[in-house]
């Protein structure tokens, strides 16, 4: 009697990440360097991502393989040079809002609660209509300024950020009240 063995048939290996990353950035730099239109790496890019095999993304990348060290590190200094540069004028357009800012001083330890609002009693009177008549209070609390919302119907914020109650405050933070604005200064 004789028997044959059939051997099943064993799955491709699974990809890897790292294979899915390389070959992500292959293309990436091929449309940097201009070898693959904005549309093929649309395509290329949507048929990585869904790639279950090597032998798939070799068949995407293939045409790319041929690039250089060089170009490679030209790309990547290009991107780096272009990310430092739209950084920079980020930092500017926030420097030049937060300079604009009016200054408002803390008040004297001594003084207790500031009061902040359109009520004439306030120790800190606002008169924009979207400031409650008691809006918020500020006052130094074991060392630390805390500024409270009293419940105001436009809120208070601490640098972009609503405040619910009581945050700590310090110098050069930027504080609302309501749609005004201002920079904490200690002088």
């Amino acid at each position: 009697m004789t028997s044959s063995f059939e051997f099943p048939a064993f799955p491709a290996p699974r990809l890897s990440d790292a294979e899915r990353d390389r070959a992500l950035g292959q293309l990436r730099e091929g449309a940097a360097l201009g070898k693959l239109s904005h549309d093929t790496f649309l395509r290329r890019m949507e048929l990585a991502l869904v790639a279950r095999r090597s032998e798939d993304l070799a068949v995407l990348t293939a045409d790319l393989e041929g690039r250089s060290a060089a170009e490679g590190a030209w790309t990547r200094r290009l991107f780096g040079w272009v990310g430092r540069v739209s950084a920079v004028g980020v930092g500017v357009r926030r420097a030049w809002a937060a300079e604009r800012l009016p200054a408002l001083l803390l008040p004297h330890p001594s003084t207790g609660v500031l009061l902040i609002g359109r009520d004439p009693r306030s120790g800190l009177r606002l008169t924009h209509e979207t400031v409650s008549r008691a809006h918020a209070e500020l006052a130094l609390r074991d060392g630390l300024w805390v500024l409270k919302d009293l419940g105001s119907t436009n809120g208070t914020t601490v640098n972009g950020h609503r405040v619910t109650g009581s945050a700590v405050v310090r110098e050069g933070d930027q504080i609302g009240f309501g749609k005004m604005t201002f920079r904490l200064s200690a002088n």
